[in-house]
């Protein structure tokens, strides 16, 4: 098996991409942005090497991975990658720098470049730039901001990006949020964020007391759906939006919670949606952080050891190993692509 490459290096080298073999639900191919953390240097384009392999833990993981299908890398030097959204056209990926202040762009045409500098941290008050990312139902892309402790919209062209946001929410109950995390709108406009403390020197910070998760409703109004979670992280909504789920990237607590969600917004029947607690360790680097649900309700969840892909009743289909921790991931493309940051 192919050992990942974990260096920061400039040299060229090229592998061809996997591809999925049938246009169904199932997805065959895989991008990884960056695996690397902690490097000097600036991002640069990767040596293109394979890595990892998907690992089946149930009967029908073959369905929706092929066993042949492997990660490639794509681009990597980065502090820590995370946030990844698919825009298209000559856009392409956007994804954050969280610790570099920084939402970079790949595209097929041209590898990655810096897109937009600050990208959360518009003051250089620190706590880290933007983290989460996502497009609202105009196109425009919304920003879980940590160092502004906000979520905000990104208000110039995308032809010309420059730093200049307009606050959606920066509080709640008149206390500033804590760093907001991740994000998903439903199809009525409301955006669902998590609020854990990744951007604050100590949880201690905390104006609330508490770790959130919200809902932005579309009239500009913000209710708490859970302040219990000890690090509500990822956040995604089932295709027919009747269920909720967030990630809690607590080593303790290693779960994926799901809630039943109403149409005004309002959630019950809380329940773990999947325990991985049991599974964290030095051997399976990562923890419950983003992720996304494909068109028949699977979850694709980063978690020890890579991607965990969970049916929806929470069974663990199989994990796409990365032999690295993985902190996000959007499908892009046709669909037939993940990305993973």
């Amino acid at each position: 098996m192919l050992q990942p490459y974990l260096g920061c290096s400039n040299r060229d080298f090229q592998v061809r991409r996997a591809r999925r073999k049938q246009l169904q639900t199932s997805w065959a191919a895989w991008l990884l942005l960056a695996l690397v953390w902690g490097c000097d240097s600036p991002p640069a384009e990767p040596e293109r090497l394979i890595i990892g392999e998907p690992v089946a833990a149930a009967t029908g993981f073959a369905e929706v991975v092929d066993a042949d299908a492997r990660v490639e890398v794509l681009a990597e030097g980065y502090a820590w990658s995370e946030g990844p959204v698919w825009v298209g056209g000559s856009i392409g990926l956007l994804y954050s720098d969280v610790p570099g202040n920084t939402i970079h762009r790949w595209h097929e045409a041209d590898g990655a470049s810096v897109w937009l500098t600050p990208s959360g941290d518009t003051d250089g008050s620190g706590g880290g730039g933007s983290n989460g990312l996502t497009l609202d139902a105009a196109g425009r892309l919304i920003l879980a901001q940590h160092g502004d402790r906000r979520i905000a919209r990104l208000e110039a062209p995308w032809d010309n990006p420059a730093s200049r946001f307009e606050t959606l929410t920066d509080s709640y109950d008149d206390r500033p949020y804590n760093s907001p995390n991740d994000l998903v709108f439903g199809s009525d406009g409301s955006l669902y964020f998590t609020d854990p403390p990744y951007g604050l020197e100590s949880p201690s910070q905390s104006a609330l007391g508490f770790m959130g998760v919200y809902r932005l409703g579309p009239s500009g109004n913000v209710s708490l759906i859970d302040s219990t979670l000890t690090r509500p992280n990822g956040i995604a909504l089932s295709p027919d939006e009747s269920v909720l789920y967030v990630a809690n990237s607590d080593p303790e607590q290693a779960m994926w919670v799901a809630y039943d969600l109403s149409p005004d917004g309002t959630v019950s029947g809380k329940r773990v949606f999947a325990d991985a607690t049991a599974s964290v360790g030095q051997e399976n680097p990562g923890l419950p952080d983003g992720l996304k649900v494909d068109t028949e309700g699977r979850l694709f969840a980063t978690g020890p050891g890579g991607v965990w892909v969970l049916d929806s009743s929470g069974a663990h289909l199989g994990t796409i190993r990365t032999e690295g921790a993985t902190a996000n991931v959007a499908f892009g493309e046709d669909g037939s692509t993940l990305f993973l940051t």
